[in-house]
């Protein structure tokens, strides 16, 4: 693979992991050379403060964040969307002989940008007109069958979401749905050099449950009333610790439970978030912080640091 040009490196790992912390030191102590392209998919929600963890305005003022607060809550984003931006936020950075530091634990976001995938896009007219067709899943199905078999054998004849999905792409693109890259199982050459920062789950569990009441102290609730009344996109709704609360906002139900539910929920996508990044072979792994942050430097000074084409 040829370079591409520009200094990169990730950072990537499990919600509380300490990911954050760490990549704004490594890029408060380069002295402007790094800056964080935030691989998240909440932290684009203006508003979205609290329970995303987003980087306060003092650390902005420290160190240039990019891919923060580029929406507002009632809008879509997609993941080719967020893929168009982090093109572009990292051109911008190199233009200016800087080096990224890609930095978060959505996996799918993250893979999109780091492995430039071949995304579909969206084709929302279609999509509406094969929902309003009131087909069942079978019907579907076969037609998916008949446009593109290899598609259809990879997902389940009872996945309508799915099913759709892909004859949405289909038939809004023109060029069968299975034909856009090579499947998320697939790990190529990596482009960019990705660091792990491993976290036991009990310290991570403890993590958790502070942090999210921490957040409760410093006006999450009151955050998310405020968003409530602004309206939230279906994606932005579902954002762990903001769906909970909207339950006790919306339905009534108590907030303890609520809150207990947050933190339960924070614990499992951690959980989640690991397995992703401990599938992918390429992602070197380290306990100790200042080791992690030693590769991470070690690679933006030296020839592994080029995203390589």
């Amino acid at each position: 693979m040829r370079n591409h040009g520009g200094m990169a490196v990730a950072l990537v790992g499990a919600t509380a992991s300490g990911k954050s912390a760490l990549a704004h030191q490594l890029a408060l102590e380069s002295g402007g050379d790094v800056e964080i392209l935030s691989v998240d998919s909440m932290t684009v929600y203006r508003g979205m403060d609290l329970g995303t963890a987003k980087a306060t305005k003092r650390q902005r003022d420290e160190v240039t964040y990019h891919l923060i607060d580029l929406i507002n809550p009632p809008e879509e984003f997609t993941v080719a969307q967020f893929q168009y931006e982090a093109r572009a936020a990292a051109e911008l950075v190199w233009a200016v002989g800087g080096s990224v530091l890609y930095v978060g634990g959505a996996g799918l976001y993250g893979r999109a940008v780091l492995d430039d995938l071949d995304l579909p896009g969206q084709f929302a007219q279609v999509r509406a007109e094969l929902e309003a067709r009131g087909d069942d899943a079978t019907r579907l199905y076969e037609e998916l069958c008949r446009v593109d078999p290899v598609a259809a054998v990879k997902m389940e004849p009872t996945n309508l979401r799915r099913i759709v999905r892909a004859l949405e792409v289909t038939v809004g693109s023109g060029r069968p749905f299975s034909s856009y890259g090579v499947g998320l199982r697939h790990y190529g050459p990596p482009r960019v050099v990705q660091v792990g920062l491993n976290c036991e789950f009990d310290v991570l569990d403890v993590r958790i449950r502070g942090r999210f009441e921490a957040w409760m102290d410093e006006g999450l609730l009151e955050e998310v009333a405020h968003l409530k009344e602004q309206g939230m996109s279906r994606t932005a709704r579902q954002a762990v610790g903001y769906r909970e609360l909207l339950r006790h906002l919306e339905e009534g139900v108590d907030l303890e439970k609520c809150v207990e539910d947050a933190i339960v929920q924070s614990r499992r996508l951690a959980r989640r978030q690991r397995s992703w990044f401990q599938r992918d072979p390429r992602v070197e792994w380290f306990d100790d912080p200042s080791d992690a942050a030693k590769r991470l430097d070690e690679v933006l000074r030296s020839p592994d640091g080029f995203v390589r084409g």
